[in-house]
């Protein structure tokens, strides 16, 4: 959708994917967008986004009390802490995407974070975009990667991540409110200042 604004079906304008289902237009109007802050939180939206590639966010989203399930709430400390076993019970979990890789970063990026300095809430929210940059018009204004989210990608491969590519660290600007593109006429863009 490369279009303006919408109306949901309570009237309020919204970005077009925030009206588009009910999961959409919960986590749209509630989360995303929003600024995310502390290790654990900003851990699971890194996996998630990590899980999202390749696939539609919505399979994602709801799939995500099984994720939180399976990875001890994505405790960093606990998931650092899983082995071989783990993987293998991951791996059978029909509540999550079983693909090895994604589940092996997940653990390789709970291992990298224990040994971040200064913790992965300040490298992350050192990227943030600039507040004052203007808003998108429309979702077409709105781009894929941006310096900031190659810059990120970059950072977090440094210090061991995977599946962290500049695409993949947008994603998760705009999820965690590093950045704000909800677009100009959206409620949310209006209610989260």
């Amino acid at each position: 959708m490369t279009g303006g604004a919408v109306a949901g079906p309570d009237g309020l304008l919204r970005c077009p994917w925030g009206a588009s289902t009910e999961d959409y237009l919960a986590y749209h109007d509630t989360e995303w967008g929003r600024p995310v802050h502390g290790e654990d939180p900003l851990f699971e939206r890194i996996c998630l986004e990590a899980f999202q590639s390749g696939l539609s966010w919505i399979t994602i989203l709801r799939r995500r009390e099984g994720f939180r399930a399976a990875f001890a709430g994505f405790a960093i400390d606990r998931v650092a802490a899983f082995d071989e076993r783990d993987v293998a019970r991951l791996l059978a979990d029909e509540g999550i995407i079983r693909n090895r890789a994604k589940i092996e970063a997940s653990i390789a990026n709970a291992r990298a974070a224990q040994q971040l300095d200064g913790g992965l809430d300040a490298l992350v929210w050192r990227f943030a975009a600039d507040p004052g940059r203007p808003a998108p018009r429309t979702t077409a204004d709105v781009p894929a990667i941006t310096p900031e989210s190659t810059a990120l990608a970059k950072e977090l491969k440094k210090h061991g991540f995977r599946f962290v590519g500049p695409t993949t660290a947008y994603a998760l600007m705009q999820a965690c409110g590093l950045v704000d593109d909800h677009l100009a006429d959206c409620h949310a863009r209006q209610s989260a200042g």
